[in-house]
């Protein structure tokens, strides 16, 4: 079966023309596959994380610590999501990861290209890294974690900042009314 752009279409959830690598503050969030619960449970208003979602803490962590340019704000781990503030600094020379410094040559502008130090290089370096922990630990090698993509919000300003911040810290609180809420 041959790939049919008209068919497979899929509109990109990004601002058009915006540098996803340019300083700056972003709200994103990453959810799992079919939002399955798998990162433990919400227990009288805190997450409470298991085994992966233990990984999945600790992967986020070092997405910062591996790529200078990236510091973290708030963030919490969900039963089946993760919310997160990435700040991109700019503060870094050269490569980060396994990023290359540029375009590879030979990749066309509309194919699919993650430019290096940018939010996409981040997210698709952290899932990597906790798929592949989270899929030796359950001997589950290939099986997919996350949903493909993520969604993703420019933070423009202190009040956005702020107002996020206090979403995200309260996020476990009201995990019952939450639109990615599943009962268990």
């Amino acid at each position: 079966m041959t790939y049919d752009p008209k068919t497979y279409y899929r509109s990109s959830l990004r601002l058009q023309n915006y540098d996803y690598s340019q300083s700056g503050a972003y709200f994103v969030t990453l959810c799992t596959n079919n939002r399955e619960c798998m990162f433990g449970n919400v227990v009288d208003g805190f997450m409470q994380l298991n085994e992966m979602g233990k990984i999945v803490a600790d992967e986020w962590i070092k997405s910062s610590e591996i790529r200078r340019e990236i510091d973290l704000d708030k963030w919490v781990v969900m039963p089946n999501h993760l919310h997160g503030i990435i700040v991109i600094t700019g503060d870094s020379v050269g490569a980060h990861g396994r990023a290359p410094l540029k375009k590879p040559q030979g990749v066309r502008d509309k194919e699919l290209y993650r430019k290096p130090k940018s939010i996409g290089a981040m997210i698709a370096g952290f899932k990597s890294a906790s798929t592949k922990r989270i899929n030796q630990l359950r001997q589950t090698p290939g099986a997919k974690l996350w949903q493909r993509n993520y969604w993703e919000h420019v933070i423009r300003n202190e009040h956005d900042l702020s107002e996020i911040r206090e979403y995200i810290c309260n996020n476990p609180i009201k995990w019952e009314f939450d639109r990615l809420y599943i009962p268990m």
